[in-house]
C-alpha cells in the first residue's frame, strides 16, 4: 500500500481505504508511540478526539476511542470542531496527544485522521513513521481499572473560542461579513467567532446534515459567497474548509483574495507592528511569484518550503517566525496557534481592515499575482506517473520556454491519487496553454 501518511494525515475513502479496523488500530498504535504528558497524577495518559461533520466521522471516532481505550489511554471527545480546536484543546486539557477525524476539503465519502503531539503539534515524519509500524502489533492489552474511558468535554468549543477572543484587539462592528462554513466544523464556530468580535456575520452553509460538507460550497467552491458579498453589500467574504484550517477570502467586488494575498497583507501589517521575526514570511513552493516580489519591495524575505502546511510548521519553529501558510488557504500564527487556523486567519484579516479603515481590495493591492493556471490530472498510481520520463520531458520544454518570466511546478498530491500540474507565466494565455499540454502529458503517462 505505501505509506499510509500523507502530507495531512491518513485519508481514504472511508469504510473501504479507512476501515473502522485501520483506526483502531493506528489510535491504538499512537497511544503506544507517543509520549504520555500531562500531569502526573492521572492514572491514565489523555487523548482529545474530534471530528468534522461526516456521517462516517461518528464510526471512525468510536474507533478511535475504541483503540485508544484499549491502550489505555482515556478519550475526551469534543465533538465537532475545528482541526485547529482540537490542537489548542490538546494543549488546553493538558493531554497526551490529540485525534482529529476529518478529511478536511476532500468530498464528503473521504475522511481522515490527524494527530497532533503533546502541545497541539503536529507529529515528526519519524513519529508517523513509528505509529504506522506499530499499527496492528500483537500486543498484552491492559484489563480492569487500566482499561482506558470515554468523557464529553462539552466545554471545548467554549474554551477554544474564549482562545480566539482575546486575539483582536479592535472592534469589528464596522465589518460586515459573509462566512461559508462549508457545511464543515466550522458551522458554529466562525459565525459565533465573528459575531463576538463586533462583526455583523452573514452565515452560508452552515445547516450540516453529514452528507452535503464541502458539497458545491467553502473553499472550494467560492461562487455562492462571491454571490452573496455582492447580494448583501457586504465588506467581505470568507469561506472555510470542511475542518476550518483554512481561510480564502473574497472583497467587495467579488474578487477572490487567496491564501498568498492574504499572508501579504497580514505580513505587511505585523511588520508594521514589529512583531514580525527577522521580517520573514515562510510560504511553499506553490505561493505566486507575485508574493515574492510584493514581499521584497516591502522589505519581507520570503522562506520556500516543500508543499503541506507541516513544513510551513517545521520552518516557523526551526526559525521562531512568526508567519507562515499556503496558497491554497492555511495560514499559521504561531504566537496564536500550532497549526493552520482558518478562524484565527478571518480575525486577523478583519482586524487590519478594522484597525486601518482599508477595504480588504486595498489592502490586497499590495501584490499582484502573475497569472498561475493549476490543473489536477486524476491518475491511478501518482508518484509513477509524476516521474516518467515523457512527463518530465514535458516539464523540461515548458521550462524552456518560460525562462525567466515563469514557472513550473508538478508534484503528486499529498492526500489524493492526482498529480498537480501548476504553471506561471507573463500572460494568462501562455499559462493556460503550458499547463494543458503538460497536464495532455501526465493523461498520456
Amino acid at each position: 500500500m505505501g505509506r499510509l501518511f500523507g502530507t495531512d494525515g491518513v485519508r481514504g475513502l472511508a469504510n473501504a481505504d479507512l476501515t473502522p479496523e485501520l483506526a483502531l488500530s493506528l489510535a491504538e498504535a499512537a497511544a503506544r508511540v507517543l509520549p504520555a504528558g500531562g500531569p502526573d497524577d492521572r492514572a491514565r495518559p489523555v487523548a482529545v478526539v474530534g471530528r468534522d461533520t461526516r456521517a462516517s466521522g461518528e464510526m471512525l471516532e468510536a474507533a478511535v476511542c475504541a483503540g485508544l481505550t484499549a491502550a489505555g489511554v482515556d478519550a475526551v471527545r469534543v465533538g465537532v470542531v475545528p482541526t485547529p480546536a482540537v490542537a489548542y484543546l490538546t494543549d488546553f486539557y493538558d493531554a497526551a496527544f490529540g485525534v482529529m477525524i476529518s478529511a478536511s476539503h476532500n468530498p464528503m465519502p473521504d475522511n481522515g485522521i490527524k494527530f497532533f503531539a503533546a502541545g497541539g503539534h503536529k507529529l515528526s515524519d519519524a513519529a508517523e513513521d513509528a505509529i504506522e509500524a506499530a499499527a496492528g502489533a500483537a500486543v498484552v492489552r491492559p484489563t480492569g481499572a487500566a482499561v482506558g474511558r470515554v468523557r464529553d468535554a462539552a466545554d471545548g468549543i467554549d474554551a477554544y473560542l474564549d482562545h480566539l477572543s482575546g486575539i483582536v484587539d479592535v472592534n469589528l462592528k464596522p465589518v460586515t461579513v459573509v462566512v461559508d462554513c462549508a457545511h464543515g466544523a466550522a458551522y458554529t464556530a466562525a459565525p459565533r467567532a465573528y459575531r463576538s468580535a463586533g462583526a455583523t456575520v452573514i452565515a452560508l452553509s452552515a445547516e450540516p446534515d453529514g452528507e452535503n460538507i464541502n458539497l458545491d460550497c467553502g473553499s472550494t467552491h467560492l461562487d455562492q459567497v462571491r454571490a452573496a458579498v455582492l447580494d448583501y453589500g457586504a465588506d467581505l467574504g470568507l469561506a472555510h474548509d470542511g475542518d476550518a484550517d483554512r481561510c480564502l477570502a473574497v472583497d467587495a467586488t467579488g474578487a477572490v483574495v487567496d491564501g498568498d494575498a492574504i499572508m501579504a497583507v497580514l505580513a505587511s501589517a505585523m511588520k508594521d507592528a514589529g512583531s514580525l521575526k527577522d521580517d520573514t514570511l515562510v510560504a511553499t513552493v506553490m505561493s505566486n511569484l507575485g508574493l515574492h516580489l510584493a514581499m521584497t519591495a516591502a522589505g519581507i524575505t520570503v522562506r520556500t518550503t516543500a508543499v503541506g502546511d507541516r513544513y510551513v510548521l517545521e520552518e516557523l519553529r526551526a526559525g521562531g517566525f512568526s508567519l507562515g501558510g499556503e496558497q491554497s488557504g492555511h495560514v499559521v500564527i504561531p504566537s496564536h496557534g500550532t497549526t493552520g487556523d482558518g478562524i484565527l486567519t478571518g480575525l486577523a484579516l478583519m482586524g487590519r481592515m478594522a484597525s486601518t479603515g482599508k477595504s480588504l481590495a486595498e489592502l490586497a493591492a499590495i501584490m499582484n499575482a502573475l497569472p498561475q493556471v493549476l490543473i489536477n490530472v486524476r491518475v491511478a498510481d501518482k508518484n509513477v506517473v509524476a516521474a516518467a520520463q515523457s512527463v518530465q520531458a514535458a516539464v523540461a520544454d515548458a521550462e524552456t520556454e518560460l525562462g525567466a518570466t515563469g514557472r513550473v511546478l508538478l508534484r503528486p498530491s499529498g492526500t489524493e491519487q492526482l498529480v498537480r500540474v501548476m504553471v506561471e507565466a507573463a500572460t494568462a494565455e501562455q499559462a493556460q496553454s503550458v499547463a494543458a499540454r503538460i497536464a495532455a502529458a501526465v493523461e498520456a503517462a
